[in-house]
């Protein structure tokens, strides 16, 4: 069963998806939040045959959400609706940090243009997190 991972922020959304075993999440794309978002992201859950979604959990680091999760959780309840695939939520404290500190990223600058691949590491990241935890459930 294959999964979306989304990293969702105000301006970017990191995409990842699973494996066909659903066993672990790959970087996939960027996407600006825009109003078309939910068409695209329909549509590439259609193309690739996504039979549930894993949106990051936003939080600060007390635990309360930020002002991003009221957002995040709206657009999950909407894919929902347009999709018909279930959405899970997964926490995503220190997701970006970790994915600027991957094996992939050193050596490499810290320009504007580096934060693309954050973002879907980032998707990843949370992807593979509730992937391995609901697989030892």
């Amino acid at each position: 069963m294959r999964y979306l991972g989304i990293d969702y922020g105000s301006s970017k959304i990191g995409l990842a998806l699973s494996d066909e075993a659903g066993m672990m999440g790959f970087p996939h794309a960027i996407v600006s939040n825009t109003p078309r978002l939910i068409d695209d992201v329909a549509a590439l859950i259609a193309k690739e045959n996504v039979h549930a979604v894993v949106v990051g959990e936003s939080r600060d680091l007390s635990g309360k959400e930020n002002p991003i999760a009221e957002d995040a959780r709206a657009f999950g309840m909407l894919l929902t609706e347009r999709t018909g695939v279930p959405v899970y939520f997964e926490s995503e404290v220190f997701t970006s940090a970790e994915a600027r500190r991957s094996p992939a990223k050193e050596g490499k600058s810290r320009s504007p243009r580096s934060r693309k691949p954050v973002d879907a590491s980032a998707a990843a990241i949370i992807l593979t997190s509730y992937l391995t935890r609901t697989r030892h459930e």
